[in-house]
């Protein structure tokens, strides 16, 4: 099969999703004048070492935030948001906080999560993440098409869950992946590889 996504496809469900994937997720938690607010991106991932960067795309708009959703429109406000990592002990409180509440309504009570404190910024995070990373922001950049957005942000500091360092190495227990459609994927088993 072959398909130009210009002139759309001849299946139920768009496949674009699927194909790009196992993707991780970034759990984004922001503070703005309305309040607190937590969302999961499965756009998510880290793009460097030195200093340390991470993007996440924003594709949709709520009525309530004119051109974007609650997380990007706290960004523009405060200029600093965190990603916190999902483990498999979080995926209902994460699906919970993915639902589309109104502007100001706090995800993480409506999801029944602990939060804590970030240090570096002004913003909460999940206390139950096996990691969390504090951002400012860096750019947002506007991507073809209406509503998406790509949110760069540098990681200025690092949280991580004492149980899940092991002889110096972050180890989850496991790590929650989206795979496109309602699919998604616990990891759990790894391997290592050395470059030649």
């Amino acid at each position: 099969m072959f398909y130009r996504p210009e002139e759309g496809h001849s299946l139920p469900h768009n496949p674009f999703g699927a194909i790009v994937a196992p993707r991780p997720i970034g759990w984004i938690s922001t503070r703005g004048r309305l309040g607190d607010n937590l969302a999961p991106y499965s756009f998510f991932n880290g793009v460097a070492y030195t200093p340390p960067q991470v993007i996440f795309a924003s594709t949709s708009a709520k009525a309530d935030r004119g051109d974007t959703k609650d997380s990007l429109a706290q960004i523009r406000e405060t200029g600093v948001f965190c990603v916190n990592i999902v483990s498999s002990d979080l995926i209902g409180a994460m699906n919970a906080s993915s639902a589309a509440l109104p502007a100001g309504e706090d995800e993480f009570v409506a999801s029944g999560l602990e939060k804590a404190d970030c240090v570096v910024i002004d913003c909460p995070r999940v206390a139950a993440a096996p990691a969390s990373l504090e951002c400012r922001l860096v750019q947002v950049v506007p991507l073809l098409g209406a509503y998406n957005y790509l949110i760069h942000g540098e990681v200025v500091g690092v949280h991580i869950r004492p149980d899940c360092l092991k002889d110096g190495r972050f180890l989850p227990p496991d790590r929650l992946t989206r795979l496109g459609y309602n699919d998604y994927a616990t990891i759990t088993e790894t391997f290592a590889l050395a470059r030649p």
